[in-house]
């Protein structure tokens, strides 16, 4: 469910599809366990209808801390009608149950069960950490940088309906054959990018029943792609990975860009993933959201000093990380 395999983490997991799963730090002490429901509460609150269902579980081997944060956040998920059952606490191949103290050894036949049938239903194998799933993001950029001047030279002579069209279609042939762009293809679609107009018409592609293609495609640009030319397919890896619900490669998509100005599409994948925004939400928001990027975003009214038509890269303070992953 959350893309790789957790450790000193407490997992919120629904018995249900109104609540969304999310996952947080451990915490240690009586402030971190506050600070967790004030990172979570909002956006589980938002979802509860009249009453609902969830279990926790803390993995780790600190017996301690599993208790009191489960506890914790039990009593507070209490409170805006979230009743909270089984708490557990995992470590290695044991199991506890925090209520009844019973305790066990994990079946690796069911194990093995839950992760063929994850598989099958198109989710990928989770990574071994979440420090893993993010190293996943980090490729091989010297082909793609070395693109990029040469790409840069040409393109600026072409017109932005000409990029737009060409962009457009390479998506297209992505979506139906899945293969990897070459260096020269990849840093056109970098480059056409860095024009509102274009990003905004790929963006627009984006539906939860293609999600996984976009997924696929932006993860291998976003891996490729130097700190020049990361943040717009890093920001369009994390919405992408936003719509098929999987908020941990969201959240490590948005670390992949560089520092710099504020960039609007990464603040508002930002916020709808601390807010916990149902991906289902998105077609309500969609016109209203999109509008709000092109508002904030200062490049609609600056263009950049070298070509009026494109935006230069930006990026957002996304260093929160204390949030849910959904």
């Amino acid at each position: 469910m959350l893309g790789f395999q957790p450790a000193e983490s407490l997992v919120v997991v629904p018995f249900g599809p109104d609540l969304p799963a999310l996952r947080v730090d451990l915490p240690t002490n009586p402030g971190q366990r506050e600070d967790v429901w004030e990172a979570v509460h909002e956006g589980l609150n938002r979802h509860v209808r009249g009453t609902a269902r969830a279990g926790i579980i803390c993995f780790t081997a600190d017996n301690e801390a599993a208790e009191r944060a489960s506890h914790h956040l039990a009593n507070r998920l209490d409170t805006i009608g979230v009743t909270t059952y089984p708490r557990l606490q995992t470590h290695d191949d044991r199991w506890r149950d925090l209520d009844t103290v019973k305790a066990g050894v994990i079946d690796t036949r069911t194990v093995t069960r839950v992760a063929a049938e994850m598989v099958l239903a198109g989710a990928a194998e989770p990574a071994v950490s979440r420090a893993a799933l993010a190293a996943s993001l980090v490729g091989d950029r010297t082909g793609v940088a070395r693109a990029l001047d040469v790409v840069r030279a040409r393109v600026t002579s072409s017109p932005p309906r000409v990029e737009r069209a060409w962009a457009q279609a390479r998506l297209q042939q992505f979506h139906a054959d899945g293969n990897r762009l070459t260096d020269r293809d990849a840093a056109r679609t970098l480059v056409s990018l860095e024009t509102i107009d274009t990003r905004d018409a790929l963006w627009a592609d984006m539906t939860r029943e293609n999600a996984a293609s976009h997924v696929a495609l932006w993860t291998d640009l976003t891996r490729r792609a130097p700190d020049e030319a990361r943040t717009a397919p890093a920001t369009m890896l994390a919405f992408s990975s936003w719509l098929r619900g999987d908020g941990a490669r969201a959240w490590c998509a948005l670390d992949q860009i560089p520092p710099g100005p504020p960039y609007s599409m990464a603040a508002i994948v930002a916020s709808m993933l601390e807010h916990g925004l149902h991906p289902r939400e998105w077609e309500r928001l969609d016109e209203q959201m999109r509008q709000a990027s092109n508002e904030v975003d200062e490049s609609l009214n600056a263009r950049s000093a070298h070509d009026p038509r494109r935006d230069p890269p930006r990026a957002t303070d996304t260093t929160q990380r204390s949030n849910p992953r959904r």
